[in-house]
């Protein structure tokens, strides 16, 4: 069997992702998930997203894709394609692909599942998630959580498996 190769975002009902290099909701329940997903695990980014990071993210391989040439990213992997990216990680059950919007649209194709956090609401963005079609995809698990004191949006978890 391959390895898996996830996408996994957070996305607003008009498939926002943020706006200014930075998510225009903050929601701890979804970051904990992120963070359980994706812990022991490859984690695929564009340069803007990691530049985004205070610091490399704890327990995860990071590869970072980018046009620069001699671009430099201390304790992470730096690539220049997709193809790249993806083999330094052959040998991880669960590849995971964090962003951004022009990653997200390239590994569509690629990928075997999609992890996502739909935001009720739509938002004002500049970076945007690629739409889900229906006929490449299958949703397979499905969990609600409404607002609450600490989630200023009800969200869903979302998971799809592709056909």
């Amino acid at each position: 069997m391959s390895p898996k190769v996830t996408l996994i975002a957070a996305a607003a009902e008009n498939n926002a992702l943020g706006k200014d290099s930075d998510l225009v909701w903050h929601l701890p329940d979804d970051f904990k998930r992120f963070k359980a997903l994706t812990t022991g695990h490859h984690i695929v980014m564009g340069r803007k997203t990691f530049e985004t990071f205070p610091k490399l993210l704890p327990h995860r391989t990071h590869i970072i894709i980018t046009r620069q040439e001699n671009y430099k990213a201390t304790g992470a992997i730096v690539v220049n394609s997709l193809d790249d990216a993806l083999s330094y990680a052959h040998d991880d059950d669960n590849t995971y692909i964090i962003g951004g919007g022009e990653i997200y649209a390239m590994a569509m194709q690629k990928a075997t599942h999609i992890e996502l956090t739909r935001v009720h609401g739509n938002f004002e963005a500049d970076t945007f998630f690629p739409e889900i079609d229906e006929k490449d995809w299958k949703l397979i698990k499905e969990e609600f959580h409404p607002k609450d004191e600490r989630h200023k949006y009800s969200f869903t978890y979302l998971t799809y498996a592709r056909r």
